[in-house]
């Protein structure tokens, strides 16, 4: 049987991208699963590069441990397993200690009031040691999985997406550059021939769904999700209140691309634009916003390593249940119901 091909569109959203590491893992074991192309922003930009350089090492088995890799990096212990025993606390109670305890509310407050160019020499980005340590020769190799990588431009607010040899560890940290918390990523761009400065690609593209639409790539685009699209609770707080609207903020460029989607597919539907003219991208996706929405904004600043073991596990049975039902239609049509989400 003929592997079902697909392209990954990876959210980011800080350490929740641990829900992603959950998702990849599980994939990545499925034989007749082949992953084409990835486009990734902030940490879907550091997940796609993981995968990609564990993928041209050594297979499947080599990206699983590079992911591995990547998020003991990010969590800062040494085995994740350790993080088990707190997991009858609950991932939100967890949450919701962390953002009111006094180091979070103190960090919060100052982020608010001092910019990241006043800290001087004591400035520092803390991805750079973990990105120094990418192999970067096999992440801007030709071989797929193709990787593609979102940031956003300052001086004009356009979206930048980085490929093939212009991977680099700025590149990737640009795409996870939070401007009230990081300087901006400066890099030569050979798009405008000048040195621009970046920021977080989730203001432009979270993820950029463009760069899968190339013709030598499959029509099927499977969305890795991390940020909520929905909270019924009003927010009241200024934690709850600047978390949504980060979220909203941040999924308002995917909203508008998947609604350009459905406004082709509509088209083609109805026959005013004829057949085979533009190609009929097909929408699945992986989310579990009932848990999301009971983190915050802290657990996505700061790693905690019983939240991210909570997030890979969360991520692998949300993996499970797309395997077992929808992934029988990669190739055949959307899973994502377009029509209902903008109805």
């Amino acid at each position: 049987m003929a592997p079902k091909r697909i392209n990954l569109a990876l959210q980011g959203g800080g350490a929740h991208g641990a829900f992603t590491w959950g998702v990849l893992d599980r994939l990545l074991q499925e034989p007749e699963l082949e992953i084409c192309a990835i486009s990734g922003t902030s940490a879907g930009a550091l997940n796609g590069a993981a995968l990609k350089a564990g993928m041209a090492k050594g297979g499947r088995e080599a990206a699983r441990e590079n992911l591995d890799w990547l998020w003991t990096q990010v969590s800062g212990v040494s085995d994740l397993r350790m993080a088990h025993w707190l997991a009858p606390f609950g991932v939100g109670a967890l949450s919701h200690a962390l953002s009111y305890s006094w180091p979070v509310t103190l960090a919060d407050t100052l982020s608010s009031a001092i910019s990241p160019y006043a800290y001087g020499p004591f400035y520092r980005n803390p991805l750079t040691d973990i990105v120094a340590q990418f192999d970067y020769a096999r992440i801007c190799h030709s071989d797929a999985p193709r990787l593609f990588v979102g940031a956003t431009r300052v001086r004009n607010g356009k979206i930048r997406i980085f490929k093939d040899e212009e991977i680099s560890g700025e590149a990737i940290m640009a795409s996870a550059c939070l401007p009230t918390l990081f300087k901006a990523v400066e890099i030569d761009d050979s798009e405008t021939g000048r040195r621009e400065a970046f920021w977080d690609g989730g203001f432009t593209g979270n993820p950029a769904l463009f760069p899968l639409f190339a013709k030598d790539l499959p029509d099927d685009i499977l969305v890795v999700s991390i940020n909520p699209m929905e909270r019924d609770d009003i927010p009241v707080t200024p934690q709850q209140i600047q978390n949504r609207v980060n979220e909203i903020s941040f999924n308002s460029s995917l909203l508008r691309e998947l609604r350009a989607i459905e406004f082709v597919q509509r088209l083609l539907d109805d026959g005013t634009m004829p057949q085979g003219r533009m190609s009929r991208i097909r929408m699945h996706m992986i989310a579990d916003d009932a848990l999301m929405a009971k983190l915050s904004v802290t657990t996505k600043l700061v790693p905690n390593v019983a939240v991210i073991a909570a997030l890979k596990e969360a991520g692998i049975a949300a993996a499970e249940a797309f395997l077992a039902g929808d992934a029988e239609h990669v190739g055949k049509r959307s899973t994502l119901d377009l029509p209902e989400m903008f109805g």
